[in-house]
């Protein structure tokens, strides 16, 4: 069995409320083992013998519209790759310790090169941005409430979805849940 983190988008905003309990339970409905959360805003860990994270995404995000009544974004990954993303040194240290958020955004794929410079338009003297694999990590030299970043921007811009979350927050997980990582 493989340990996998589910990233929901937007599970409990926009007037939707789906109690951490309830979905672990459609978790556990859908066939998963050893079903828990992490916090209240779409964080899932679970085990699976499927070896396949496009097609758990898939089945998941079907799943959760046949039972919740809308679309919820999945954006799977392992053990190893949680850990790669917690300890992932996207920006030099200096910047890093004085920045006043960082935070990590999920996508379903790699960006492409007109993506990635499309995204590199957004820095401002306030934002920075770095991309590894299937996320994007945001710099925020400033309090976030000063910077014209969001996810819908970036989806937009992008033309992709994605789901954020806070560089602390993944590394907590990575710490307290991730198991069997290379």
């Amino acid at each position: 069995m493989t340990q996998y983190f589910a990233f929901l988008r937007a599970i409990n905003v926009g007037g939707h409320t789906v109690k951490m309990d309830h979905l672990r339970q459609l978790f556990t409905a859908m066939g998963f083992s050893e079903v828990g959360t992490f916090i209240a805003s779409g964080n899932v860990i679970f085990t699976s013998s499927s070896k396949n994270t496009s097609s758990l995404e898939n089945k998941i995000e079907d799943e959760l519209k046949k039972s919740l009544g809308f679309e919820v974004a999945t954006f799977i990954r392992t053990s190893s790759d949680l850990v790669r993303i917690a300890t992932l040194q996207a920006f030099p240290q200096p910047a890093l310790d004085s920045a006043t958020a960082f935070n990590i955004a999920f996508l379903k794929k790699a960006l492409d090169d007109g993506q990635v410079s499309r995204l590199m338009t957004l820095k401002t003297d306030i934002d920075d941005f770095s991309e590894y694999d299937r996320e994007i990590y945001w710099l925020c030299r400033r309090k976030q409430s000063e910077s014209t970043f969001s996810n819908a921007v970036l989806e937009k811009k992008l033309g992709i979805k994605s789901t954020l979350r806070g560089a602390n927050t993944i590394k907590t997980m990575a710490e307290k849940f991730a198991r069997n990582a290379v």
